[in-house]
């Protein structure tokens, strides 16, 4: 490309390159055989291209039951990258959720990990799909993370992705992610809008919203996301999977240089112990040892001599969830105290979840946005109007002086040991809380360009709380009225409040989130085991 090339110019590269790779499918999927217009609901579309053989390898098997087979050779390798590399492809078809599909790169591997005498890696044979940002593994990779100024950038490969390699998985998806990559949606002047696949009026969630549609269609079983505002939970909620946003630093992640806020890499996977599976194969490798920056933490699982004390976050103090969050709190608060646990609420009255953002939403642009905001009118691409609201249209968000930064940062771990207090507090009588239990979001999936409430995400991500988000239930009409009566406590709760009805949000997945304290992240899904045990999931 040259400089005098357009951003169209630039974009129409990038997408013929993308659908280049989606022209390798093999055998050729026969899309013209698909409704047009493509139902609300996405669920059935893989059954109408796909073979029953790879409806069966895609949709029967566990994370770790798929691996199972594949380290017993009840199943070769390219068996399965071929059923995923289609399956990736029929969900690109429906929600738009691809950068990129990786055909040669995955087969070769795949026979290569077929052609050693013994399987050997935690992870032999796995296909796993990657947030486009990340960069990858692989000659002449490039990586532009939704920005038209970065496209032909080349980053090269990252520690996680080189332990995942190493541990034997096969990388054959990457997705996309919102122009900033700092939506809670995915939308980009490259890629365009994806879809959620329970509901195509409904965002996937964002930033990692490439990542929940795939998996959440189940062209991937696991995936990797970044989350610094909730770019792992919200997605994850929003397409009924399961996401797990570590402590930051207990592996590697993160803009080198940037320490006010730091992000998070995480699992997002169709089954609960995928995430552990994750965190061990990865902590196995003791990247402290390569990244000194790292926390020298090895993964031991948790287990709980006693049963679990849960506090309940019914709302954060600023805005309501809509009636299907509060009823998936109400029935999993109420299978918690029928299996035996103390369960008690969080009451975040006096919490000042408000002043929480304030702090964060500053130091996610100390610059003001000036270098992202330049970066995208560099390159003549247009703002979109999320990016516009993360950055424009919030208060907080302007450049800050050496001094004013410093003022920031104490501002954040005052806060922060504020928060510690109040969850000590809750130990007066003889023992504290456990985990806290809460909204992902203040809704199911939310309407297209609509989600401008971080809240019950962003404020963990100011305390660096691990959390892990699973999947609860739909949205039901018939149990999820409107309260028409209900009287919004301020602007925010007004704009929210009004986003819903049940119709809106048919076939919507509903999902809850646990919050540990800092460090806690092995309690975190030790705590969702018992969790969905109560639930009655095994």
């Amino acid at each position: 490309m040259s400089m005098s090339d357009s951003w169209e110019d630039k974009v129409a590269a990038v997408r013929h390159h993308r659908d280049a790779s989606l022209q390798k499918v093999s055998p050729p999927l026969a899309l013209d055989a698909l409704p047009s217009p493509l139902p609300l609901n996405s669920q059935g579309i893989p059954k109408l291209l796909l073979t029953p053989r790879e409806i069966e390898i895609t949709e029967n098997y566990t994370v770790k039951q798929l691996l199972a087979k594949l380290r017993s050779r009840q199943i070769s390798v390219e068996e399965v990258t071929r059923a995923f590399l289609r399956r990736a492809a029929v969900a690109q078809a429906s929600v738009n959720c691809l950068t990129e599909l990786l055909w040669d790169f995955a087969i070769e591997r795949a026979r290569y990990l077929d052609s050693l005498p013994e399987p050997q890696g935690a992870l032999f044979g796995l296909p796993i799909s990657t947030k486009e940002q990340h960069g990858m593994r692989g000659e002449n990779v490039t990586t532009n993370a939704s920005y038209v100024a970065w496209i032909d950038r080349k980053p090269g490969s990252n520690q996680i992705y080189d332990i995942l390699w190493d541990a034997g998985c096969v990388f054959y998806a990457r997705t996309t992610q919102p122009q900033t990559v700092m939506h809670l949606e995915t939308n980009s002047n490259i890629y365009g809008r994806t879809l959620n696949p329970y509901n195509r009026d409904l965002t996937p969630g964002g930033s990692s919203g490439g990542e929940s549609a795939l998996i959440g269609i189940r062209g991937s079983i696991l995936g990797v996301g970044g989350d610094i505002g909730g770019s792992i939970r919200l997605p994850a909620a929003h397409c009924g999977i399961y996401g797990f946003k570590p402590t930051c630093k207990r592996i590697s992640a993160g803009v080198p240089g940037r320490e006010s806020i730091l992000s998070s890499y995480g699992p997002m996977t169709t089954d609960r112990d995928a995430m552990e599976l994750f965190m061990q194969t990865l902590l196995a490798a003791k990247p402290w040892l390569v990244e000194p920056s790292l926390t020298f933490k090895q993964w031991i699982p948790y287990q709980f001599d006693r049963p679990l004390k849960i506090a309940v976050q019914w709302w954060d103090g600023v805005v309501k969830p809509h009636p299907p969050i509060i009823r998936a709190l109400t029935e999993v608060a109420a299978a918690c105290k029928a299996a035996g646990m103390e369960v008690v609420d969080w009451d975040c009255d006096g919490l000042q979840h408000d002043k929480a953002w304030e702090i964060i939403s500053s130091l996610y642009w100390p610059d003001g946005g000036a270098e992202a905001m330049g970066r995208i009118t560099g390159a003549g691409e247009p703002v979109l109007p999320l990016t516009k609201f993360i950055i424009e249209e919030q208060p907080s968000v302007k450049r800050l002086s050496i001094e004013e930064l410093w003022e920031r940062t104490e501002q954040r771990d005052a806060y922060r040991a504020f928060y510690a207090r109040a969850w000590t507090a809750t130990g007066q009588d003889g023992r504290e809380v456990d985990v806290i239990l809460g909204p992902a979001s203040f809704g199911a999936a939310t309407p297209h360009d609509q989600s401008r409430y971080w809240g019950y995400t962003s404020q963990w991500n100011l305390l660096d709380y691990p959390g892990a988000v699973f999947p609860v239930t739909t949205v039901d009409p018939a149990q999820d009225a409107k309260d028409e009566t209900y009287v919004p406590k301020n602007e925010q709760d007004k704009f929210c409040y009004e986003l819903y009805t049940p119709e809106r949000y048919k076939d919507a997945p509903v999902s809850l989130q646990i919050i540990g304290r800092r460090n806690h992240d092995e309690k975190v899904l030790a705590a969702l085991v018992e969790i969905e045990k109560a639930l009655g999931r095994p």
